[in-house]
């Protein structure tokens, strides 16, 4: 599943709607003439092309040397994101600011040093309202240059006032620069290790955690502040496995933009992110009722063109809504059904794919295996499995390439490729040595599908029986309970034991949920 080297003005322009497209024409029509311009010629035959190849773009555009294309892409590549951001300009605030900004820094050097500072203070009163405290301190530093240049007489004790401004957005700045680097480096942290294995792990992150959270007054913090609090105990929670905590931060996550609805609009890639750990703790939880009312309204987020509002918003909805859509299924035993998406999930996997972090994409791709290991289809879910043990990066989500591998292991054993098991389980042994991801349900498994070709069937049954009791008290185990997360264990072996489909078997612990 490794990606495929593309042209990132190939992909800018293929990303492009109709309306884009057409008002990239009228941009470049702004200054006359265009029929003889090279970079026109080169984004029509671009445009019509199906994939990236240097030699037919020189055949289609002629008038373009092999020495000139490489000048020509960038013209262009700068040209389309000129006309994107006029396009897009009234969507977003923070462009609209720093246009205002250019202008008085313009109004600046013309020597209009007070109609400077007028759309300067015009521009930090709109900056603070809609909380970009970053671009209101970027203005303040530029009217103390100003200020501190040219005597304006504007009013009494202006560098007073405006020292103190500085002081007070600072503070706002580094509270926030603290929290929000708090969040991404357990985010990193997640990404490399996954959850807490042991005590030592659960003591190093919780001594980072705490060591790096600063003391806040939690009511006078602003608007992100709070948004980068809760983030961080989201990240924090998820790693040390306290899922009851995780659901409490991500759901004031979530409350925090409904109590403050022009952020949606403003920022709705944090909100639809307040949503996807939202449904991923009810998940871990098992609350179902819970996690269908939650799912009810992402299903109508998702139609929000207010919040769904170009390319990137709309893929990060496609990435969490069908992974929530499968945990659903997978709640409710219901393999079945859930297979039936497949074939959409996968046409919308590859039209998004350059967009998608490796990540996600291991993530749907475990999910798609999942779903067909539990309808019984051990063909499929071997594929799709591969896709992630063949993926070059294993420090991206470890504990993904792991799960795959046992995974993998028992949908062999399904499938009855004991020709391949032996060559399966020495493999993974290896590789899970090698990730230091010897967990004690790992090793019951490997352990037990080590014996099965020395037994007889009628024998089988009893060593179900007896792997079965072996790794229940494990699921109580906080730090060895976490390989249930990714594969349902112990209902897989409850239905060998019975003698009967997994997906009843789940079914029937599926009434039980709340």
């Amino acid at each position: 599943m490794a990606k495929a080297k593309n042209d990132a003005l190939f992909e800018l322009i293929k990303s492009l709607t109709q309306t884009e497209k057409r008002h990239f024409r009228l941009y470049v029509k702004r200054s006359g003439n265009t029929s003889d311009v090279k970079f026109i010629k080169l984004f029509d035959a671009m445009d019509g092309m199906k994939s990236y190849d240097d030699t037919e773009i020189l055949e289609r555009v002629p008038s373009i040397k092999k020495a000139q294309l490489s000048n020509q892409k960038a013209h262009l590549y700068r040209q389309i994101l000129g006309s994107l951001r006029l396009y897009h300009i009234g969507q977003n605030l923070d462009i609209q600011l720093r246009e205002l900004l250019d202008h008085a820094k313009v109004l600046y050097n013309k020597g209009f040093y007070k109609q400077a500072l007028k759309m300067l203070d015009k521009t930090k009163q709109m900056a603070k309202e809609s909380r970009h405290f970053t671009i209101a301190l970027e203005v303040m530093e530029f009217e103390k240059q100003i200020e501190s240049q040219f005597i304006t007489r504007s009013i009494d004790n202006r560098a007073e006032e405006l020292t103190s401004e500085v002081v007070e957005t600072t503070e706002i700045v580094r509270s926030s620069h603290q929290l929000s680097n708090l969040t991404l480096n357990l985010y990193s942290l997640f990404l490399q290790k996954g959850y807490a294995k042991n005590q030592e792990e659960f003591d190093q992150v919780s001594q980072y955690f705490f060591s790096h959270l600063p003391k806040v007054n939690f009511e006078h913090l602003t608007f992100y502040e709070q948004l980068y609090f809760y983030q961080a105990h989201v990240w924090f929670n998820k790693i040390v496995q306290n899922f009851p905590n995780v659901y409490k931060h991500s759901l004031a996550w979530v409350k925090l933009f409904q109590e403050t609805p022009e952020m949606i609009v403003k920022q709705p890639v944090h909100y639809i992110k307040g949503y996807r750990n939202l449904l991923g703790a009810l998940f871990q939880l098992k609350y179902y009722s819970k996690f269908c009312q939650v799912l009810a309204e992402v299903e109508a987020l998702s139609k929000d063109k207010n919040i769904v509002q170009n390319l990137n918003t709309e893929v990060l909805v496609f990435q969490f809504l069908y992974v929530s859509k499968i945990n659903k299924y997978f709640m409710e035993g219901n393999f079945a059904e859930g297979v039936k998406i497949i074939p959409e999930l996968l046409e919308k996997l590859e039209l998004y794919k350059s967009m998608l972090d490796p990540e996600r994409v291991l993530i749907i791709y475990y999910k798609i295996a999942s779903l067909y290991f539990g309808n019984g289809n051990y063909r499929k879910a071997i594929y799709y499995l591969n896709q992630i043990i063949h993926f070059q990066d294993v420090k991206i989500r470890e504990d993904i390439h792991c799960f795959a591998r046992i995974l993998n292991l028992i949908a062999h054993f399904e499938d009855g490729q004991d020709f391949h098991l032996e060559y399966q389980i020495k493999s993974t042994f290896q590789f899970i040595g090698k990730m230091n991801q010897q967990q004690a349900v790992q090793k019951e498994i490997i352990s037990f599908l080590r014996i099965t070709g020395k037994i007889t069937p009628d024998q089988l049954r009893d060593e179900f029986v007896k792997l079965y009791k072996r790794l229940l008290p494990l699921n109580e185990d906080i730090y060895e309970r976490r390989p249930f997360f990714y594969l349902d264990i112990l209902s897989y072996l409850e239905s060998k034991i019975e003698n009967r489909p997994v997906h009843l078997v789940i079914q029937e612990k599926f009434e039980g949920l709340k």
